[in-house]
């Protein structure tokens, strides 16, 4: 399996997972649950139930670890080449010509 790498939603420390992620796991740093929503690919607070994933229960504490079968980590940590081409993309963008 490979590894998992996350950002904690609470203190931004990366954090790095060769195993699934457990609904016990907690941020190194702040001591915060991994396994929530505010860390799921699918978490959006713009959407119904600030979640895309339409299939999902309705779970009310966004930042306490829970069950969700749709869980997916979100918030990965971009690797330092990714920020340089959506850098060099965005200077490009509003470059003046």
């Amino acid at each position: 399996m490979a590894e998992t790498k996350l950002k904690c939603f609470t203190c931004q420390t990366e954090m790095t997972f060769a195993v699934a992620i457990s609904r016990r796991d907690e941020c190194p740093k702040c001591g915060a649950d991994v396994r929530v929503c505010k860390n799921c690919q699918f978490y959006d607070p713009k959407v119904y139930n600030e979640c895309r994933e339409t299939s999902a229960e309705v779970i009310r504490e966004k930042e306490r670890s829970n069950l969700c079968d749709y869980f997916q980590p979100g918030g990965q940590v971009a690797s330092q080449d990714s920020r340089d081409a959506l850098r060099a993309a965005a200077e490009a963008l509003f470059k003046k010509n």
